[in-house]
């Protein structure tokens, strides 16, 4: 579980990080200083938060009291109103605390990837992938479609997004894992219930702040014809660009430009964004690497199931959150499932 720091540690901090950044010699590690800088500004962002949320509280007592004496039900009712208004606000506050991690704020890629289960996974990767985009469309994030590859029948083998938005990392970083789907299956013809399984894999965007080098004697890159709607749209020229990074066996796709060069420059991006979540898991001993997130997409290894028949329920496996209206979840409201996640802190 996340560990509570108290007001008065981050207010010691900040003190800490204010005689930090007025150092003379502060900028000859420009990175160090940005980072200093940035870490400032968002516990500075927390203090005042809370500081102005006890203020509003203290005023909303005195106020009660005020009313109880005064026995003006009306502004009893008021203050109890501005009351309930204030513990949302802080309850989504607290949610918001629990994004710090050295990456949380930034953008992110998800990756989603066909299990067990043929056409079936496949239609699940698709589902999955609408999921995601009405989520982000929820909390009007933009989304991009790095690279897909379609199903031989229906759905997608696999698909790259790019989900650009505040904390967009952090809010989706405990999605990792194995999805499983049961329903009727609407590719068979005898309507059997069918279980299918899709893997989903989060890592953050980097800036230019990550250093991380990549040689070019340790890429494999390969040209391949973007996929696309046909007719007079069809793409005739090797556009899409995939990279493989030959001592870590990582590899990135990308097809979102008509050009090359500007599908490679994105890929090399995506590159150095798994290449720093790879070091980053190393470091925090959460894995040994970030492959071993992607247990293997079958049986036993689901962190969520989602079940359309015989019933409905919506059930994560690491935090045993249910939710009844599946239709809901598959829609994008899976704010309950990602706030619980995170209220379990990070991995032991």
């Amino acid at each position: 579980m996340c560990t509570a720091v108290s007001l008065e540690e981050k207010e010691n901090l900040l003190k800490e990080l204010d005689r930090q950044a007025e150092e003379e010699n502060l900028w000859e590690d420009a990175q160090n200083a940005q980072s200093l800088l940035k870490k400032r500004a968002s516990l500075q962002n927390v203090v005042t938060q809370v500081l102005d949320y006890k203020k509003k509280f203290q005023d909303v007592v005195a106020f009660l009291e005020l009313a109880k004496e005064d026995q003006d039900q009306a502004f009893y009712n008021e203050c109890v109103e501005n009351l309930q208004t204030l513990k949302k606000d802080v309850e989504k506050a607290q949610i918001l605390s629990l994004l710090a991690g050295p990456t949380d704020m930034n953008n992110c890629f998800l990756e989603i990837n066909s299990g067990a289960g043929g056409t079936e996974a496949q239609d699940w990767v698709s589902m999955l992938a609408r999921m995601y985009a009405r989520w982000a469309e929820h909390r009007h994030f933009s989304l991009e479609i790095m690279d897909e590859t379609p199903g031989e029948e229906a759905g997608m083998k696999s698909i790259s997004l790019k989900i650009s938005g505040p904390y967009a990392y952090g809010w989706l970083k405990k999605e990792n894992g194995v999805h499983r789907l049961v329903r009727i299956s609407p590719f068979d013809a005898n309507a059997r219930r069918h279980t299918s399984f899709a893997s989903v894999f989060v890592y953050p965007e980097t800036d230019e702040s990550i250093d991380i080098v990549i040689e070019e004697k340790d890429l494999k890159v390969d040209t391949y014809r973007a996929s696309g709607a046909g007719g007079q749209h069809i793409n005739k020229t090797d556009s899409a660009i995939r990279l493989t990074h030959i001592p870590t066996g990582v590899i990135v796709q990308c097809q979102v430009d008509r050009s090359q060069h500007r599908n490679r420059a994105t890929a090399m991006g995506m590159l150095k964004a798994r290449l720093y979540e790879i070091e980053m898991r190393k470091k925090q001993v959460e894995k040994d690497k970030a492959e071993n997130e992607k247990m293997d997409i079958a049986w036993g290894s689901q962190i969520r199931s989602y079940v359309l028949q015989p019933y409905q329920l919506v059930k994560d496996a690491r935090t045993n959150v249910e939710v009844g209206n599946a239709q809901a979840v598959l829609d994008g409201h899976i704010d309950e499932f990602l706030e619980a996640a995170l209220a379990q802190g990070p991995e032991e």
